[in-house]
């Protein structure tokens, strides 16, 4: 069971439920790591509710601490010679090597349970595990990549098989790639933009390993301690980076290396080793991989990444087909274009299995059809473009991550003439062709636009005059060209010039301003006669 048995009631303000025991808890920074640990040992790990203690009571001498959760076996009781492992979760304030709650403390208890085998400290930004060995009647503590899922051996955990691989679940993700960001930040002497980058090769490394035939992405935790080992798991990666290289020539030069020591590169495979990248939901590897992204290519041109339950909205109420052309022409990290393509891609896993002879088993020759069909529709009818080119790389690879519709990604000022685009985006034709866009558009008065040849391209560039008598308002003649506008207002009408005259729809996030504010009602003029609103969706001051 995955989840405590219903019961009604009310959870007081500054409370959670804790997800083992069901008991409530003090909502602090400390808590939502361990309910993270709970939440992951259940779902990712495999272990019952019943084979883990919160809080549990260990004996130090003649004192006892409560250690943060016990895992013991199957039918074992919750006695302390029974546990088989300890867990420690800390506030993201607390380092590993704090005086009391650091690494020691979590040492300290796995000692005095004389069969804990397995240990885990972590603050949600660090995470450490051990395995608890005898010699010359002393305890010693060996790093290890990670603790054995139930019913398997270390060996298994350490070395994963394709069918072992864990889809991720809640932040779990998130914890790890804000952990490896930040080990390679601190141990290899990067800025964090650099540390972002490495990471993200990486990141590529683990989804090529995936979709080959034999997993080569993983360090052992032999391998983690000499140099010779470490240079084994540096040569397995450099030659899958070598097949992402050639696969992804767009995003990644010829000449690059992925820059990490080994001993840093190894800990960081280590760390990766065990998630299923591809198979994890598109949400929670979204939302893992939108915030490690936006904590570091946010800039200061009023990018503002969309949430993904927003995006979600927006696809589900425009209800994109396969047939779709769907554009995003600022398109950021990619928010709006992977949830649209997954839409689609799951209603053409519903059509293909409607053909299919065992709809839950298709055969080589389906399954390749299929695929074939979400290759074509993400490289044809999936378009997104930006001006940021560090953005367009990292939607790339967000776009790999979920079903690989990198191809239609382009580095451009969407508000330019597409006449000033490159040949590849130009061939694309989509003035007046696009079915469906979704956008969330730079804007800010800090980032006008006031190039005379990109304004004169738009009818809100122009002075605006109010006629009286007829209620309405007009552009001034002559025409007197404004000298800068802010983007999303440039965007409302480019926007709108893309789309299919009389079919095509648009979903856009803008200021509410744009639909309040009295000095800008000639703008709402213009888009009450050239569009028809079907919704205008007021969202929380705090969505962004």
């Amino acid at each position: 069971m995955d989840e405590p048995p219903d019961t009604p009631f009310i959870v007081p303000q500054g409370k959670i439920v804790d997800f083992i025991d069901g008991k409530l808890r003090n909502d602090t920074p400390e808590e939502y790591v361990r309910q993270e640990i709970e939440k992951s040992l259940v779902r990712e790990y495999q272990y019952g509710r019943d084979n883990v203690a919160v809080e549990y009571r260990v004996k130090l001498g003649h004192t006892s601490k409560r250690a943060d959760l016990a895992v013991f076996p199957d039918g074992s009781k919750h006695e302390q010679q029974q546990a088989w492992a300890i867990i420690e979760c800390k506030s993201p304030k607390i380092s590993s090597n704090h005086k009391q709650h650091g690494i020691d403390q979590l040492k300290s208890y796995m000692a005095a349970c004389v069969n804990a085998e397995f240990g885990m400290w972590t603050n949600g930004h660090e995470r450490f595990c051990f395995r608890k060995t005898h010699a010359d009647g002393r305890a010693q503590f060996v790093d290890i990549a990670d603790f054995p899922e139930k019913g398997k051996s270390l060996d298994e955990a350490e070395r994963p098989k394709f069918h072992e691989l864990r889809s991720a679940t809640s932040d779990a993700l998130l914890f790890t790639f804000r952990r490896c960001h930040n080990y390679i930040a601190g141990n290899q002497g990067l800025q964090k933009p650099e540390a972002f980058w490495e990471l993200l090769k990486l990141i590529f490394c683990k989804i090529e390993d995936e979709r080959s035939d034999e997993i080569s992405f993983y360090a052992t935790s032999s391998e983690m301690k000499g140099l010779n080992g470490r240079l084994k798991v540096r040569d397995r990666i450099a030659n899958l980076f070598a097949h992402v290289q050639r696969k992804y020539g767009t995003i990644f030069n010829p000449n690059e290396v992925i820059e990490l020591e080994p001993r840093v590169l190894a800990y960081i495979v280590s760390q990766l080793q065990t998630w299923s990248l591809l198979e994890s939901d598109i949400d929670v590897k979204g939302k893992a991989y939108e915030e490690i992204v936006g904590s570091n290519l946010r800039g200061d041109r009023g990018e503002f990444f969309t949430p993904r339950n927003i995006c979600g909205m927006a696809v589900a109420m425009l209800d994109p087909g396969p047939d779709d052309l769907v554009l995003d022409p600022a398109c950021g990290t990619g928010g709006f274009l992977t949830i649209a393509m997954n839409h689609v891609i799951r209603k053409l896993r519903e059509r293909a299995e409607l053909r299919w002879r065992v709809p839950e088993n298709p055969s080589d020759s389906e399954s390749r059809e299929y695929h074939q069909k979400i290759r074509d529709y993400a490289d044809q009818r999936i378009v997104g473009i930006d001006l940021n080119p560090n953005l367009v790389k990292a939607s790339k690879m967000n776009m790999v991550m979920n079903n690989d519709g990198a191809g239609g990604l382009y580095q451009a000022n969407s508000l330019a003439a597409s006449v000033t685009w490159g040949s590849d985006l130009r061939s694309r034709d989509l003035e007046d062709s696009v079915d469906l866009l979704f956008t969330n558009p730079p804007f800010g008065s800090k980032i006008k636009i006031d190039d005379p040849a990109i304004l004169e391209r738009y009818d809100l560039a122009y002075t605006w005059d109010f006629d009286a008598d007829n209620d309405r308002y007009y552009i001034r003649e002559p025409r007197q060209l404004q000298r800068s506008q802010p983007p999303e207002i440039l965007f409302v009408e480019r926007c709108v010039r893309f789309l299919k005259p009389g079919t095509g729809r648009l979903a856009i996030v803008l200021p509410d301003g744009i639909l309040g504010s009295p000095g800008l009602a000639y703008v709402r003029e213009w888009l009450f006669e050239q569009t028809r609103v079907l919704a205008s969706i007021d969202l929380h001051p705090d969505a962004f």
